[in-house]
């Protein structure tokens, strides 16, 4: 059976081992470029040993964004940035991946260590704009609801999104219909309320998705995948859940898609998640099996032991990692010790690896 440390090939791309970074926000950027934060916290995770470094949520729009402090790449003035740290992880053998975003009716709020409700205009705030007109939550602004034009336009910024992003270099698109967020808000009964081609039965609740899907694999180069992450849950009786997410993932294999990252939750603030180790692994288990596309495991998986047994269990093909990796960015390396398996170093560090180890 595969196990952490082996490579695998997706499309015309081989990644050197099934280790990835989570998309987590930092909340650092300037009008939606990266700077010297993000630099140093991508380049050590890559430094690090992962195979897949995956970039935070990226904004299409400026009005998709989260908080004033999101990435974008809705202006070609945003690529160069990226591309420097596309280049370093290049350089260090790692594939560089990128999440295309839009927050939807939960944009415009503070940054993510601050409180989290809708800013006021004077604050930097905008408005946001959703399925239907129904606000997250409390202190969360009721959202515009999209029309026929709205929606195109968010389709169309998607496609420029994903030009720019093979433009800095990236090797994998991930389009990002999770967490409640826009496209997810689209899927789930809890937030889609629409009478026309866009709500109603599963079938037009998942075609912005579909569509958002079909014109990305278009745009981008058939010899490098494409993902897609989402919620296969929202965790609340009467919204999306796992049985919805199996069937949708069979038609995204359809259209194309190579890899589902599995998450859950996000579209409501009740939900009661049970979170515990691996607690989303199960997810990613059926839908690999059930849907016969390739998955990544994602939630609260920390340990090397735990990680390896995911992928030689056959529960997901890649396993991402989040808080651990904000932890300590070194994790590859220290799993490749802890397994028995040999994993290179940068050079530079060589000198403090185990005896046998390979520079990069």
């Amino acid at each position: 059976m595969p196990h952490l440390f082996e490579p695998l090939k997706l499309r015309e791309l081989e990644f050197p081992n099934r280790i990835g970074m989570s998309p987590m926000c930092q909340y650092s950027a300037h009008e939606g470029v990266v700077g010297d934060w993000h630099f140093v916290h991508y380049g050590s995770r890559v430094v690090g040993g992962i195979g897949l470094q995956i970039t935070e949520a990226t904004a299409v729009t400026p009005e998709g964004r989260i908080s004033p402090g999101d990435l974008g790449l809705w202006t070609d003035g945003q690529i160069e940035p990226l591309a420097r740290i596309v280049r370093f992880a290049q350089a260090q053998g790692c594939v560089a991946a990128i999440q295309l975003a839009h927050a939807g009716r939960k944009a415009g709020v503070g940054l993510g260590w601050e409180p989290q409700h809708s800013l006021h205009t004077a604050e930097g705030g905008w408005q946001a704009v959703a399925p239907s007109a129904l606000p997250f939550g409390e202190g969360y602004a009721v959202p515009q609801e999209l029309d026929q034009a709205g929606i195109r336009h968010v389709i169309d910024h998607f496609v420029s999104a994903t030009r720019r992003a093979r433009e800095a270099g990236y090797q994998v698109v991930e389009v990002h219909a999770a967490h409640g967020y826009l496209l997810h808000e689209f899927l789930s009964p809890l937030s889609n309320r629409r009478t026309d081609a866009y709500g109603g039965n599963f079938e037009n609740r998942t075609r912005l998705l579909r569509e958002v899907v079909t014109v990305v694999r278009a745009e981008w180069p058939q010899e490098l995948p494409v993902f897609v992450r989402l919620s296969a849950t929202d965790w609340v009786e009467g919204g999306w859940d796992i049985e919805e997410t199996i069937e949708l993932c069979r038609l995204l294999k359809i259209l194309g898609v190579d890899l589902v990252d599995v998450s859950s939750a996000g579209m409501v603030p009740i939900a009661q998640v049970p979170a515990g180790p691996g607690f989303q692994t199960e997810f990613a288990a059926r839908i690999r099996s059930e849907a016969g596309i390739a998955t990544s495991a994602v939630g609260l998986i920390t340990s090397p032991a735990q990680a390896d047994h995911i992928i030689r269990s056959g529960q997901a093909d890649v396993v991402l990692l989040g808080r651990e990796l904000l932890r300590n960015p070194f994790w590859p390396l220290h799993a490749a010790k802890a397994l028995g398996h040999s994993a290179s170093w940068p050079l530079q560090y060589l000198r403090a690896a185990p005896p046998g180890s390979t520079g990069r």
